[in-house]
């Protein structure tokens, strides 16, 4: 996937964002609904105010851009990151332990202590897939993937035992320090963790686009044999740091996440940021830049699908229906484009 997307390659995930929402105003009528207020609840929830995009939306579409950055550049390396969710957990877990005890400390040290640790433990939990791939053959789909569970699990262990809050009452950590708290935006609830966002996806939009090392990325994530050959490229090394480093960032969004959101560890503290992320990793045809917007525009539609259930009573689940939907006919339209290829026809 190219990090300079065509006007088609940008037209065409518009366009199936526009009738996936038309299609969601067609089904909330069949239902039932009156789809004027719904869509009007989504767009006051998410859109039509200042407080409520920067409260509602940015914060939620923080931790998505975030994830979705590091899967990106997974994905450019032919690493296929599904254990995102894992991962952020892990950086959530390690953010939330040093957090508690960085009372004291000057926050110019306790907030980049805290993403440090958070990026180790999430690189860190990505280890075991990176050497079964490489050693053994096995996929790094699977084995991502099954970690997420042993972090969960992990999660509900710690805040039962050693991360459990002093009265041993509540499931959840003890607060982390204020130290360690990322600075608010005056008057909303949007943290510093956006700007990491911003700062990182203006650092691999440079890395892919002006780096002899993001062309060898690429290289190697679309003809790794090619690459091997040809470049003299060490395409295993390659593609293991591109998922070791997916794991880190998603780490990082779990502390983002505890330091200006949660402020303390618990269980279901992502709400399936790990799987979203994919999505709009994916609708941004792995550009950094364009993962801010359709980021923002996942965390739109999440953030509105609650108001959406106050205001008009429609559950918001639907919305995750329509997020699966722009999924499916995007990758329907890749696999189309593909079919139609001069080079595929040509094979034919």
């Amino acid at each position: 996937m190219n990090a300079r997307p065509g006007r088609g390659r940008v037209v065409a995930p518009l366009l199936i964002v526009a009738a996936s929402l038309a299609g969601l105003a067609g089904v909330l009528a069949i239902a039932g609904y009156d789809p004027v207020l719904a869509l009007g609840a989504l767009w006051r929830g998410s859109l039509g105010s200042f407080d409520a995009f920067a409260s509602g939306t940015l914060v939620r579409a923080t931790p998505l851009i975030l994830i979705a950055l590091g899967f990106a550049l997974a994905l450019r390396g032919g690493m296929l990151n599904i254990g995102a969710e894992g991962q952020f957990l892990a950086g959530a877990m390690a953010a939330a332990w040093l957090g508690v005890h960085l009372a004291g400390w000057p926050s110019l040290l306790a907030i980049p202590a805290t993403w440090v640790v958070a990026f180790a433990a999430g690189l860190i939990w990505v280890v075991v897939p990176v050497v079964l791939r490489v050693r053994y053959g096995v996929l790094e789909v699977i084995s991502t993937l099954l970690l997420n569970f042993v972090a969960e699990a992990l999660v509900s262990f710690m805040v039962q035992g050693p991360l459990q809050e002093r009265s041993g009452i509540y499931p959840q950590s003890d607060p982390i320090a204020d130290a360690a708290r990322l600075p608010l935006l005056p008057g909303t609830r949007l943290h510093l963790g956006i700007v990491l966002a911003i700062l990182l996806a203006a650092a691999l939009w440079f890395y892919f686009s002006r780096t002899l090392g993001g062309f060898r990325l690429l290289a190697v994530g679309t003809g790794p044999r090619a690459a091997a050959i040809t470049g003299r490229i060490d395409v295993t090394r390659t593609a293991a740091l591109a998922l070791l480093v997916s794991g880190g960032i998603a780490g990082l969004a779990g502390a983002a996440e505890v330091g200006g959101v949660a402020y303390a560890l618990y269980p279901n503290l992502s709400p399936g940021y790990g799987f979203t992320a994919i999505a709009v990793a994916l609708l941004a045809r792995l550009h950094p830049g364009a993962i801010i917007v359709t980021g923002v525009l996942f965390g739109a539609l999440e953030t509105g699908a609650g108001a959406m259930q106050r205001d008009a009573g429609i559950p918001a689940v639907i919305v995750y229906v329509v997020e699966a939907v722009i999924i499916l006919a995007l990758l329907l339209a890749d696999a189309r484009r593909t079919a139609r290829s001069p080079a595929v026809a040509g094979a034919a």
